[in-house]
């Protein structure tokens, strides 16, 4: 154990420096004009409460999106009857489930095994004994569509976020159907709110030209095939509109702010080819006819088509510059399977965050002084040493969160501070043990050797321990938990490399250099 070959001693030297060399750049920035210097410039990011920021819980709609499944899945049922010649009577969708009824219960048999052999397994098909039949999706489907609604939701809000320039937003499911973010320093939680609020589903669909809408919605009378919508920006005025969607926001590769020939804001797209090829047919077909700009149920413009129109265009509307620049990035970052409800939020100040960091400092002051003291009263010279270890150790802690661009909250600070104790704690089992080799006679180097080869496996197994506890901290743990397990683990593994390589160091150069015949320890 004393046997210190120098490219050991080199090896813990060049770790040491570069753990300094990282950790520089949270106290000192090295950026000048801008222009980043020849040293690291990574720094551990801050989080919501010791920065301020918003947190946001948000619910999605599943019942939206079943029932909106369920209505695709209406299509494909009138087609099946449609080709086994089996006539319906009424067909009615709500709560998840789309009710078909039929004249008689001879046409419900024939009914039930067309839709079993065309639906598959993912359905639940049932008949309550009268002439109707109820379609829905079985608990597995149903869980399969939760899982997928929810990660796509994720996915999508994180590039809305992303957008936005937000750093190191924290974005995670929680539970069956929520999903949390916690939005360090964000200083316009109000835009955000809005940009999540909105579905942002985009489709272009022709307007129905023999039917009057004011006539429509005063009579409650919608023809068939059509839909009411009313305006975007005008709450009084509606539009009779086709169902069927012509071009979907799916097939959009770009959107942009821009201007109108007018001078005014609107927001430029570009399709992809499959899209523009459609685009150009439907355009091509309806020369001379409105075709409606529909966003999240509402007609943004309907515009006369004047000619083919292939890969671009532009939507126009009552829009401010601002409104065009989140709608062009709510498009660009695609629509959300599902709306999203504000469950739940919550601010946090910049002041009360800026308190939580001085009141972190302070801790971490007094808990180091404290255990610096101790280890000086006690230890004497290898107290000394053990202290210089100590310092090496929240500098190599502080240097891995920067490279891992890791989140500090105040639990993470918590794991910091109660790292600084379990870090000279390994350095008081050895010292302990050359203590009792002294006592019991034994020589000086004799001593030190026993009590480093002793003390190294009970350090190796408490710490291995605190690791476990630490992973399922992580893995069963969200949000701040899962900081504090970071900031604990990583604590810990640089405590190992402190206390059995940089201590030990110390401690054999001064053994070889002084020669000391007695060891007051």
């Amino acid at each position: 154990m004393l046997n210190f070959n120098g490219w050991k001693i080199g090896f813990i030297i060049t770790v040491c420096l570069l753990g300094i060399i990282y950790a520089l750049p949270n106290f000192f920035n090295f950026q000048r004009d801008g222009k980043q210097s020849f040293l690291p410039g990574k720094t551990i990011n801050l989080g919501l409460d010791l920065q301020g920021g918003s947190y946001l819980l948000l619910e999605a709609d599943i019942d939206t999106v079943l029932n909106e499944r369920l209505e695709s899945v209406n299509e494909d049922v009138l087609k099946s009857f449609k080709e086994y010649e089996i006539v319906l009577l009424d067909k009615n969708l709500s709560d998840k489930k789309l009710a078909i009824e039929f004249e008689s219960n001879l046409l419900v048999d024939k009914a039930m095994k067309v839709l079993r052999q065309s639906l598959g397994s993912d359905f639940k098909i049932s008949s309550n004994n009268s002439n109707k039949i109820l379609i829905e999706y079985s608990e597995l489907a149903t869980k399969k569509i939760i899982d997928l609604t929810i990660e796509q939701a994720i996915e999508i809000v994180r590039k809305r976020i992303d957008e936005t320039g937000t750093k190191e937003p924290l974005i995670q499911r929680q539970g069956t159907q929520r999903i949390l973010i916690q939005l360090p320093g964000i200083d316009d939680p109000e835009r955000i709110k809005s940009l999540l609020g909105k579905t942002a589903k985009l489709t272009f669909q022709l307007v129905d030209t023999n039917s009057n809408a004011v006539e429509v919605k005063s009579s409650g009378r919608v023809p068939p095939g059509t839909k009411l919508m009313q305006s975007y920006s005008y709450s009084d005025q509606y539009f009779v509109v086709k169902r069927r969607v012509m071009v979907s926001g799916e097939m959009l590769t770009d959107a942009r702010s821009s201007f109108d020939q007018n001078g005014m804001p609107s927001v430029s797209f570009s399709l992809t080819p499959e899209g523009g090829k459609r685009f150009g047919r439907v355009t091509a077909r309806n020369i001379g006819n409105p075709f409606a700009i529909i966003l999240d149920g509402k007609v943004v413009s309907a515009p006369t088509i004047q000619s083919q129109i292939f890969s671009s265009g532009q939507i126009t509307g009552r829009f401010s510059v601002t409104e065009t620049k989140d709608l062009a990035l709510l498009l660009r970052a695609g629509a959300l399977p599902a709306p999203l409800t504000v469950m739940e939020e919550r601010s946090v100040g910049p002041g009360l965050g800026k308190d939580s960091v001085e009141s972190g400092k302070l801790a971490s002051i007094i808990g180091m002084f404290l255990v610096v003291l101790f280890m000086l009263l006690t230890y004497g010279l290898f107290g000394v040493f053990a202290n210089i270890a100590l310092f090496i150790n929240i500098t190599l802690i502080l240097s891995l969160l920067s490279i891992l661009q890791a989140t500090l909250t105040l639990p993470g600070i918590a794991g910091i501070v109660l790292t600084m104790g379990m870090a000279v704690d390994a350095n008081v089992l050895i010292f302990e043990r050359i203590r009792e080799e002294l006592r019991g006679g034994r020589s000086l180097l004799s001593s030190v050797e026993s009590g480093y080869k002793r003390a190294i496996g009970t350090i190796i197994d408490a710490s291995l321990t605190t690791l476990i506890a630490a992973g399922c901290l992580y893995g069963l743990g969200s949000g701040p938990i899962k900081g504090f397990a970071v900031t604990l683990s990583i604590g810990i593994l640089t405590s190992m490399f402190t206390a059995i390589m940089v201590t030990r160091m110390f401690v054999v150069v001064y053994l070889r250099r002084r020669k000391p015949s007695k060891l007051i320890i």
